[in-house]
């Protein structure tokens, strides 16, 4: 299978070289030239395998240059050696009205891990097969998830280099802890005076210069991504939508063909679009809901059709959504229309005004499969109150938002589809503000004792990866100019 860009320059890649690059040559993001299509057969074959098994079927058809056996020995890297809490990867905790999707059992508590733990061995591979001698430079913009899952994912890997920016008061405190006590040769944590999207407009704008990239071919050094413009990173998140149909099916909750709903919290769109390519793969859902926060500049587009960043920017207790430039959505666009051209515009309309609008006729092709709201901080912390009252059940702040949206979705439309609520989050990593909305007095604790709060609580183990934090030394100090990105970039190249 070959690659191509959404703005339609360049000449079709396989998937190694197309991880490898990360973003393509114009600006664009790389998508399968056809997406492959599954029977029912295949799907329900799928129940009775492990998660490991599962991710080698899906993988298999997107990844066609890599062998079987360089991709067993891939996903068992990935998710085998005791790096994730639980044996399914991805269970799925099963209530009378709704299931919800846990992707938070890895190393770093965050869905992110998913992805993260087989990039780098995707990328190895990929360099290997096509014989690249440079070092790999993995540039990432983090709204806190990403930055530790690529951080531990890459640590100490051959042939890479990783630097990730993060907002300075942009992540939650344990996701700043996270960050700033990795360990690892080849890693650097700093802190961007601004938002997210100043952090990821400075990411893009280095990926963009011709001119820098070439001051770093001189150092043997070229750039790629760990954020989900890289196809090595969307397409392991294809798997887990596959993987909570076949346990619904093993658990008798739906019969082969049912369609299903699945609702998640979205920033940057990647989590819903692999949600997406698992629906054009043949996968029976209904509808995919996209829920937001108070930054709901896609809730706004899902609805209109317009999409404009020109807004205000709300800091929220759901920071991994704080987003106003969704990235993925480009992808999309591209696949609902199949034109680069209009595409290419619409990107460009976006960087020069800051807003575009893609007509009744796109958006109502969109519509068809997907469904938008959201909730602000209230109403996400009453939320958190409802689900532990009513189940027991501990959610993190981002799935208390989809749970909130999944449940305006079924009361506003008629339905009798099973709903799949994506869980992306640990709520141990959002402690404060989980604390707060179940009314547990937090004022003057510090964050471990946070965590010791949380436990008496919920009744949850405290995850391994955060409670070392206890003992962790702070590493990276780090902080810029969001003007200044690139010379850190330069600096950190030897």
């Amino acid at each position: 299978m070959k690659y191509i860009s959404t703005r339609g320059s360049g000449m079709p890649l396989d998937s190694a070289e197309a991880i490898i690059r990360g973003l393509a040559g114009d600006g664009g993001l790389f998508v399968p030239e056809e997406i492959p299509t599954v029977s029912l057969e295949f799907i329900r074959g799928l129940s009775g395998l492990s998660y490991e098994e599962r991710a080698e079927k899906v993988l298999g058809m997107f990844l066609t240059d890599f062998t079987s056996e360089e991709l067993e020995t891939c996903v068992k890297g990935a998710y085998g050696g005791g790096k994730f809490d639980h044996a399914a990867r991805a269970p799925l905790s099963i209530f009378d009205d709704v299931s919800v999707l846990e992707l938070w059992h890895g190393p770093t508590s965050a869905f992110k891990d998913m992805a993260l733990q087989l990039l780098p061995r995707l990328m190895s591979t990929a360099l290997k097969k096509t014989g690249e001698k440079a070092e790999v430079l993995i540039l990432v913009a983090t709204s806190g998830d990403t930055g530790k899952a690529a951080l531990e994912g890459f640590r100490d890997v051959e042939q890479t280099r990783i630097l990730v920016f993060y907002p300075e008061d942009g992540v939650s405190r344990i996701q700043r802890l996270q960050m700033l006590t990795q360990q690892g040769g080849n890693v650097k944590v700093i802190a961007v005076k601004g938002n997210f999207d100043d952090a990821q407009n400075g990411v893009k704008r280095i990926f963009g210069d011709a001119a820098f990239g070439e001051k770093l071919l001189e150092k043997n050094v070229k750039l790629s991504s760990a954020n989900s413009i890289n196809w090595g990173r969307l397409v392991p998140q294809i798997v887990y939508y596959f993987s909570a149909y076949a346990d619904l099916l093993a658990a008798e909750r739906i019969r082969p063909g049912d369609e299903i709903d699945f609702t998640v919290p979205t920033g940057n769109f990647g989590d819903i679009l692999a949600a997406y390519y698992a629906k054009r793969m043949g996968l029976p859902i209904h509808k995919l809901v996209c829920a937001s926060n108070a930054n709901h500049v896609l809730t706004d587009f899902l609805r209109r059709g317009v999409y404009d960043r020109n807004r205000s920017f709300f800091k929220t207790i759901t920071p991994s959504m704080d987003i106003l430039i969704s990235s993925n959505l480009e992808r999309l666009l591209y696949h609902v229309t199949g034109d680069a051209a209009k595409v290419r515009g619409w990107m460009e309309e976006l960087k020069q005004t800051g807003r575009y609008d893609v007509g009744a006729e796109v958006l109502a092709s969109i519509q068809e499969l997907f469904w938008a709201d959201f909730v602000d901080d209230e109403q996400t912390k009453a939320e958190i109150r409802r689900i532990y009252d009513d189940r027991k059940y501990v959610p993190d702040t981002h799935t208390a938002v989809a749970w909130a949206v999944a449940e305006h979705y079924r009361r506003q439309v008629e339905h009798d589809h099973a709903m799949v609520v994506v869980s992306t989050a640990s709520p141990y990593k959002f402690n404060a503000s989980v604390l707060s909305a179940l009314e547990v007095p937090a004022e003057g604790l510090d964050e471990f004792e946070l965590l010791d709060a949380l436990r008496e609580k919920s009744g949850m183990a405290i995850p391994r990866g955060l409670d070392s934090l206890r003992t962790a030394e702070i590493l990276h100090k780090d902080v810029c100019e969001k003007e200044r990105m690139e010379a850190d970039v330069f600096s950190f190249v030897p």
